[in-house]
């Protein structure tokens, strides 16, 4: 099926999270992406992540991050490895790496270094802090940079510690952001014949998802503060709740989905009073909305509310990871599938790529063996 990146090939020095879940997206999108892996150290240092592992040098957690991908056993650090890898280098169109800032110069992984080889290269850099500063050297991963930019600050009941997402979120959006970058840096080597240094920190990306609190600190001197219910700081009702079995996620982001959900559960009441008019009144009155948000949702299961308000007002219920995966709308979108794996007959359970192209996603492929295509790659 048509995949757009195909027909570009990127080398990847990578590992854990961040750097292979950039490089993920790139290879569901039709990219040839080779790892470049030394098999002294074991290749890439998350293939033996368990608990659940799969054969030697693989793991479920490995199969997240690098299903689609081809591995090369390759030595950098040694004169015959690095000739292999300039070979390939040669007719690629990017290189990438997700190692400490101050190891792409050491490595010969910079546009600099390896512009002899092939001009319109593009090198990738994704870091903890970035390069070229006071911490280029530091290692550093997805919490502690949720702590230190602000976010856990942000993120939990006000009565509570601060509290970090579930996920390694930071990793995935300086993944994301980290394939666009690499992707745009191609398209332009691809028009000027010249290729260029392309920088993403984990740091950066973090604190850049502060927006508008970060605007809102910087210009009026306003400090967002943790609300109870994760409270949203400016649109009310938009609120965890608490349902007859559980809780929801209400979202009234405008007038019109207030007026809906006060007509949808007959509470003319809740329209009709002063404190709840409209949304900047409603702000004004949290305290008191949120008393009669919770005391109306707690009349109704999560499934009655979701089958009362679908399509008319945003709403969801807080379900468990088991009832998320279970959730019968991920089989209606088709965001599972099964790869096939040497080491598991049955074959392995995955998340589909999050992108369809014409309509259709693209089926997903394995994770590779270490080494796996080193003959194939180098001859």
């Amino acid at each position: 099926m048509k995949r757009p990146l195909e027909g570009v090939r990127v080398l990847t020095i990578e590992h854990f999270g961040a750097g292979p879940y950039a490089t993920l997206l790139m290879a569901e999108l039709g990219a040839e992406v080779i790892k470049i892996e030394s098999p002294s150290l074991g290749g890439d240092a998350s293939r033996p992540t368990g608990p659940f592992l799969l054969g030697e040098h693989d793991s479920q957690y490995f199969q997240t991050f690098s299903r689609g991908k081809k591995s090369a056993a390759v030595e950098l650090k040694t004169l015959q490895g690095r000739e292999d890898f300039e070979r390939l280098v040669a007719s690629a169109e990017a290189v990438v790496n997700n190692l400490r800032g101050d190891q792409p110069v050491k490595l010969g992984l910079t546009f600099e270094a390896l512009k002899g080889i092939n001009p319109a290269i593009v090198c990738g850099h994704l870091s903890a802090y970035g390069r070229g500063n006071s911490r280029e050297g530091w290692p550093g991963y997805d919490y502690p940079m949720q702590a230190e930019c602000g976010l856990m600050s942000l993120t939990g009941e006000p009565d509570g510690p601060p509290t970090r997402m579930g996920v390694s979120i930071i990793d995935f959006m300086s993944g994301a952001t980290f394939a666009f970058a690499v992707v745009s840096g191609i398209l332009s080597a691809r028009a000027t014949g010249e290729g260029c240094d392309v920088d993403v920190s984990l740091f950066d990306v973090a604190l850049h998802q502060l927006s508008y609190p970060a605007i809102w600190a910087m210009n009026a001197g306003h400090v967002t503060e943790r609300l109870p219910g994760g409270a949203h700081p400016s649109l009310a009702p938009v609120q965890r709740v608490k349902t007859a079995d559980g809780y929801g996620q209400l979202m009234c982001m405008t007038q019109k989905f207030w007026d809906e959900l006060c007509a949808l559960t007959a509470r003319p009441d809740l329209a009709a009073d002063p404190r709840f008019a409209d949304l900047a009144a409603r702000r004004a009155h949290l305290p008191a909305l949120t008393q009669a948000v919770d005391a109306l949702f707690a009349t109704r299961t999560n499934a009655d509310w979701t089958a009362l308000l679908a399509g008319r007002v945003p709403f969801g219920p807080v379900n468990s990871l088991t009832e998320a995966l279970d959730n019968p709308f991920v089989a209606e979108v088709a965001m599972r599938d099964v790869v096939d794996h040497p080491d598991r007959p049955e074959g392995l359970q995955m998340l589909a790529a999050p992108v369809r192209i014409d309509g259709a996603r693209m089926p997903g492929m394995r994770s590779p063996k270490l080494g796996e295509h080193t003959g194939e790659l180098l001859g």
